[in-house]
């Protein structure tokens, strides 16, 4: 007789204190937000919202301890006391010497393009991010993608989708020469990849290869405490190690960061970059007088420093990041078990749908992902984001879409700020659209911006076929 397992059913580490109310939109309301907006949830007034599930960046719910943290801000133009608490709690998980307070992760990116970068490089990663990959063009260089090819397949069950391709790598450093390759971006929990993360085992293997080349490794730490918790889960080495030690771990076998940490440290702004050089962090103390403000600040007020301090001392909590990471899992396995094509595995951040499979009768130039985007808002008031060929954007040598491997829509989940009940309104809004996916049109393009088109781009709805 086979004795009976008994399951115990999860909630939230946290109870709730104050809540935002919701404004409720009909369909009529709906479908005219999203043509006033151009068919981009960019552009939606959040007011018009729902369920806002367009990013984890900035949006997600401070704590008590977090809140209290805002009083205690120290406003000093210079040596503001928040800025040496702060600098004091990324020593203790990051473990990097030389810290750079920044208004958020891009300002981080521009300091470190501009440091590092010299007309002609090439910068590998493991897959693009859309302003990453700017500032890296601006600065003079080539992005190049050296990731291994499952993660371009939303349906690998690959591990580690993160990792990098050592192979190509190699390839690349062959052909251009170590001294055209000032660093490798390595970013935890890819996000255009499903939020997919490195193994330690690659890191390793790549700190090796690095070391003999003469190439740093930069972490996009965003996501990098999140991309712990898989290695723990999934290297048997790790299974009995704490996130904050692995943490620690990926950072000693880097040499610098850097940080959005509206997402991992649970604030609504604010970034850093990180490095142990010490030459290198007077010349990026200069640049931040000149674009951030003065490097005890760095653009950002003491309040604002204060919350991510704590904000990072509850990230590395073991229930937080069970609970942030389980959540997700909640709503991609309602959406695979109702058969929707979502990318494999379910990653850390955010449920990545494959608009190619669900609406595989629009072709790729009329933006599938885009169009799947605006549909959810309209059937529910659920915002997502289109993480495709708008988000890719165009070569600058043709000036033809890039058009990637992936069209995706992200799903993506604030941090403790919505209930089970919210994801099954969500599955409930894709499983809708799915039954009617055969009726949904394209879009084409009617406003372009210079760069990073899929913040303010303007679209209309291609004629219905006859």
């Amino acid at each position: 007789m086979t004795a009976k397992t008994s399951h115990r059913t999860w909630a939230e580490p946290y109870k709730i204190k104050m809540v935002e109310l919701l404004h409720m939109t009909t369909r009529v309301e709906r479908e005219k937000a999203i043509r006033d907006a151009g068919y981009n949830t960019f552009l939606l007034r959040s007011r018009d919202v729902y369920i806002d599930l367009l990013t984890d960046s900035g949006t997600s719910a401070m704590s008590d301890r977090q809140w209290a943290g805002l009083m205690r801000g120290d406003e000093a133009y210079a040596g503001s006391e928040s800025f040496y608490r702060l600098e004091e709690v990324v020593r203790q998980y990051y473990g990097y010497r030389h810290l750079l307070p920044t208004h958020q992760g891009r300002g981080a990116e521009h300091i470190m393009s501009q440091l590092l970068i010299k007309p002609g490089d090439f910068i590998p990663g493991n897959m693009y991010f859309t302003t990453t990959r700017l500032h890296q063009e601006l600065a003079g260089g080539k992005f190049v993608d050296v990731i291994i090819d499952e993660a371009h397949d939303t349906q690998s069950s690959h591990p580690f989708k993160g990792n990098v391709d050592l192979a190509k790598l190699d390839e690349l450093v062959q052909e251009v020469g170590a001294d055209c390759v000032p660093y490798i971006s390595l970013e935890g929990n890819v996000n255009m990849a499903g939020g997919q993360p490195f193994s330690m085992e690659n890191l390793k293997a790549l700190h090796s290869y690095c070391r003999e080349k003469g190439i740093l490794i930069m972490l996009d730490a965003t996501r990098t405490i999140e991309n712990a918790f898989f290695i723990r889960e999934r290297e048997a080495a790790y299974a009995g190690k704490s996130v904050k030690s692995i943490l620690r771990e990926i950072c000693d076998l880097t040499d610098g960061c850097t940080m959005s940490a509206k997402k991992d440290a649970l604030t609504n702004i604010g970034g850093f970059f990180c490095c142990n050089d010490d030459e290198l962090f007077q010349r990026a103390k200069n640049l931040a007088v000149i674009y951030e403000g003065l490097h005890t600040y760095g653009g950002l007020a003491g309040r604002d420093m204060e919350a991510m301090a704590q904000g990072l001392h509850e990230a590395v909590m073991e229930e937080h990041q069970a609970a942030r990471i389980g959540q997700v899992r909640y709503l991609g396995n309602k959406l695979a078990d109702a058969g929707i094509p979502i990318g494999l595995p379910i990653g850390s951040h955010a449920v990545f749908i494959d608009a190619k499979r669900f609406l595989p009768h629009v072709e790729q130039d009329s933006y599938p992902a885009q169009a799947l985007a605006a549909e959810f808002y309209v059937e529910s008031g659920v915002r997502a984001m289109e993480r495709g060929n708008v988000s890719a954007g165009r070569d600058p040598e043709t000036g033809n879409n890039r058009r990637p491997a992936l069209e995706l829509v992200r799903l993506t989940l604030p941090r403790r700020v919505y209930t089970q009940a919210h994801m099954d309104v969500v599955a409930e809004c894709v499983v809708n659209v799915f039954q009617r996916r055969k009726q949904i049109q394209g879009l084409k393009m009617t406003f372009e911006p210079e760069y990073l088109r899929f913040f303010q781009a303007r679209f209309e709805p291609l004629a219905k076929n006859n």
